[in-house]
């Protein structure tokens, strides 16, 4: 997490009518804490993740090109490649692959994952990724309160199981999945002899997208320990939350 305000208790707070809940521990919204007292002045620093190793991509090309689109925009970008990522438990986490995955995810403020759909879902490649980010290291977690962007290459008619599928295993990771989305359908005829997309109004969407990305990155990378620190957590010790959050891989 980045820096933040942390919520203060209310002097003299009493919840009579709330007997199950810690006084001392709970904490009332503040608007104030919603502003950043030194907003960073960095460019937003986005990582994107793509879900295929063929020659031609077109989830990479995708992801290259919405990475354009956030450069334009004024974000610093990271494109992870994928290829010689083991997969999960197959190799320690000191992997040269894995250590550059987990780099990028703790250097990013927003990411952007970008899968073709295979047999309904997400492929293997793209969820192997998202499974060597780990949702915990002791009490942190490096993928809380970071943006995320969700998109999708389809080989036929749109469809938008591998976006929602990744909506999901966000939320799980604890990101701020913004609202806009895109699915690119027949994604073989997106792209020109160059490999640029072409124009279209999906081209318009994934520029949608990463527009409202930035926004969202802007808005909440500040603030972000503030948005997600929680009464449940805040009675828990240090120790105890690592014990907690830190489980066994199964």
């Amino acid at each position: 997490m980045r820096r933040g305000v942390v919520s203060e208790p209310l002097p003299g707070h009493s919840l009579p009518d709330l007997p199950n809940v810690d006084a001392a521990l709970f904490r009332e919204p503040d608007p104030a804490q919603l502003q950043a007292t030194q907003p960073s002045t960095h460019p937003p620093r986005i990582v994107l993740l793509y879900g295929s190793l063929r020659a031609r991509s077109f989830s990479r090309l995708l992801a290259e090109e919405a990475a354009r689109v956030l450069r334009a925009m004024g974000a610093e970008t990271r494109v992870f490649n994928p290829s010689g990522l083991p997969l999960p438990d197959d190799a320690p986490d000191t992997h040269p692959k894995v250590v550059e995955l987990r780099e990028l995810t703790q250097w990013a403020e927003g990411m952007v994952w970008c899968s073709p759909e295979r047999h309904g879902a997400m492929t293997g490649i793209m969820k192997t990724q998202i499974d060597w980010i780990p949702l915990s290291v002791g009490a942190v977690r490096p993928t809380q309160g970071k943006t995320l962007a969700v998109m999708q290459v389809c080989g036929g008619s749109q469809s938008f199981n591998a976006v929602n599928q990744m909506r999901v295993l966000g939320r799980w990771m604890r990101m701020l999945t913004i609202p806009n989305q895109s699915s690119v359908a027949k994604a073989f005829l997106e792209f020109d002899e160059h490999d640029r997309m072409k124009p279209s109004a999906y081209y318009d969407r994934v520029v949608d997208v990463m527009e409202e990305l930035v926004k969202f990155t802007l808005l909440t990378r500040d603030i972000a320990p503030y948005l997600v620190d929680r009464y449940s957590e805040r009675k828990e010790s240090a120790a105890e939350l690592s014990a907690r959050v830190s489980l066994p891989a199964i």
